[in-house]
């Protein structure tokens, strides 16, 4: 791969990588605790001995942060991949419904489904991309080669052949779309630019919500003497809002 274009996946990541940062941010400006409350598994976390305001507000916080920090990075990844095969490949954004990358090479066209992991879909989900991948071959019919790739930004995958499409992952998938071996190793040194400044920013307004959530959790879910209201959370959680209707016989 030419320098020039292992400098231009660098600038594509620096110039990107701002707009990850700036949505973990906002994950947490106007958060509200009730929000967060309502999502999870309260069960879970007095299973966990959690006795503490302060602990089960954190635990909560990151568990909310978790689950949406997987998703914005893995829509960053997916059109970091995209950028990367268009310039090696001359691959561009599928117009397919399900298919995220098409691309040509040796002859044959890929259409590829790009996931961050390789566990990211239980069995229904894996079937809905195998109707995406047969959609596809309608549409191009007999006319070309063709195959189909779920291609996997990180991990490994014993078996990659899956009968009708290739499961490719980590090391295999970035290789593919981009004809480099080493391109796994190269985009990592990219995403670490300026990552202390903005963790630093995100970590003082993450500090701001434990201690707001915290005193917002002793005032509607705690006892007099301290302790977790564990019968109040579950009720905010859980309760029926609104009598049901009777059935009418």
């Amino acid at each position: 791969m030419a320098n020039q274009t292992k400098l231009e996946i660098a600038a594509f990541i620096k110039e990107n990588m701002p707009g990850f940062h700036k949505k973990r941010l906002e994950s947490l400006v106007g958060l509200k605790l009730e929000r967060v409350l309502s999502r999870k598994n309260p069960y879970l976390f007095k299973a966990k001995n959690v006795i503490t305001a302060e602990q089960l507000v954190r635990q909560l916080l990151d568990a909310h942060l978790s689950s949406h920090e997987e998703t914005v990075f893995g829509d960053f990844l997916e059109s970091l991949a995209v950028h990367v095969c268009f310039l090696t490949f001359d691959g561009w954004k599928s117009a397919a419904e399900g298919i995220d990358l098409e691309f040509d090479r040796d002859g044959i066209r890929h259409i590829v489904s790009i996931k961050s992991g390789p566990n990211w879909g239980n069995s229904s989900q894996i079937k809905k991309m195998r109707d995406y991948f047969r959609q596809a071959r309608k549409i191009y019919g007999q006319k070309r080669s063709l195959v189909a790739i779920n291609g996997c930004c990180y991990g490994r995958d014993s078996k990659p052949d899956k009968g009708d499409y290739l499961k490719l992952c980590g090391q295999s998938f970035w290789e593919l779309i981009s004809g480099n071996p080493l391109m796994y190793q190269e985009i990592i040194e990219p995403l670490g630019h300026k990552a202390k400044q903005r963790n630093d920013e995100f970590e003082a307004e993450y500090a701001k919500v434990i201690n707001r959530f915290t005193k917002d959790f002793l005032k509607k879910f705690s006892h007099d003497d301290g302790t977790i209201d564990w019968p109040r959370i579950v009720a905010f959680n859980s309760a029926i809002q609104k009598p049901l209707r009777e059935r009418v016989l």
